[in-house]
């Protein structure tokens, strides 16, 4: 069985950077009188600019062991280089996990997946950096064909330059969401420390991830966060962890009320009609947009028509609000329309020039 399926949610917890022997055995002490399944510490710190503290390597994982030997709690800790891994099982650390920096370049984890062969050890594989659900699957599979039996997800945010008020990082929820659908026995982990970047949202966001069903939670914890090397500002107290564990309301995936059965049954049948509907009216909409095509070829017009583009976004937005559908909604489905019938028109303008330089 998975050592990440044993609880839901599956807790993982302690500070973004083992600074002192004094703050792991502080931290562990705190966490192991709570429902932690798994005590984490950063001993090798990937930091964006030099001179910043990137850690105390192995020496910290010397404080790792002795919290798991003195408070009977597993570790874990990152690591991001095939000599990290070599030290981490030198010292039982119980769990790896791979950073969102790492994961994005495969090179990089294929060096660690082949230093991982034949080692059963379970792993956690953070996001990319950038929202490529394609790297994130190929780093999991990466470890998996190497032999590793018990891999999960973590879900960290996306870096990028337009983050939503709130974040740290980009929660982009379609994508872990997308990447449960591919795999569905998959363990995914929500990380709300790197997604908020600030404690006060954490437990909100804790709520948000079970609410979707995800499996566990991964919560930066410091006994005095403000004093902390690394990240102070969206680590938790002991004492804010226990009280954001205590208020998560956790739901089932299904239930035995068979009135609330037969109801949901009879709004997805009404939602199946719609969805092919819809799908009836997005087909009707796609042969129109070849036959402005065809018009545009036989006038010599451009394909993409900013004024047209923006009449489309005004009028169907307010259309939106006026059905209780936020703007940011509709356009952004109109965006994907969009974009196809931009794909079917240039289509048509390629066929008429290849057979005009026939």
């Amino acid at each position: 069985m998975s050592l990440f399926k044993t609880a839901k949610p599956f807790v993982i917890a302690g500070p973004c950077s083992a600074e002192t022997r004094e703050q792991v055995l502080e931290t562990a002490a705190a966490l192991s009188q709570m429902n932690v399944h798994l005590f984490r510490a950063g001993v090798w710190k990937p930091r964006s600019r030099p001179g910043s503290f990137e850690g105390n390597g192995v020496e910290a994982l010397l404080w790792m062991q002795e919290a798991k030997k003195q408070f009977g709690i597993p570790v874990t800790v990152e690591v991001a280089e095939p000599a990290h891994i070599e030290a981490a099982l030198a010292h039982d650390i119980d769990v790896l996990w791979i950073g969102a920096r790492t994961t994005v370049n495969p090179f990089h984890v294929q060096h660690l997946a082949d230093a991982l062969q034949g080692v059963n050890i379970p792993v956690m594989v953070k996001n990319p950096v950038n929202a490529d659900i394609g790297l994130w699957e190929g780093a999991i599979e990466r470890f998996e064909k190497s032999g590793s039996k018990d891999v999960a997800a973590i879900h960290r945010g996306f870096s990028g330059y337009n983050i939503a008020a709130g974040y740290r990082n980009q929660p982009n929820w379609p994508i872990p969401i997308e990447l449960k659908r591919r795999r569905p026995e998959l363990t995914i982990i929500c990380d709300p420390s790197h997604i908020t970047g600030s404690r006060s949202r954490v437990g909100e966001v804790a709520q948000k991830a079970m609410d979707m069903h995800f499996d566990g939670l991964m919560i930066e914890t410091h006994p005095r966060p403000e004093e902390a090397w690394s990240d102070p500002a969206q680590q938790v107290t002991p004492a804010e962890l226990k009280q954001i564990l205590a208020n998560l309301i956790v739901r089932e995936e299904f239930t035995q009320d068979m009135s609330g059965l037969v109801q949901l049954e009879y709004l997805r049948q009404l939602m199946d009609s719609l969805d092919a509907e819809i799908i009836d009216l997005l087909a009707k909409r796609m042969e129109l947009s070849r036959q402005m095509g065809d018009v545009k070829r036989a006038c010599n017009m451009t394909v993409f028509q900013p004024a047209r583009w923006r009449e489309i976004v005004e009028t169907r937005g307010e259309r939106a609000q006026s059905h209780l559908l936020t703007k940011e909604f509709i356009v952004e489905l109109y965006e994907i329309i969009h974009h196809e019938s931009i794909r079917n028109q240039l289509e048509i303008l390629e066929t008429s020039d290849k057979k005009i330089k026939k």
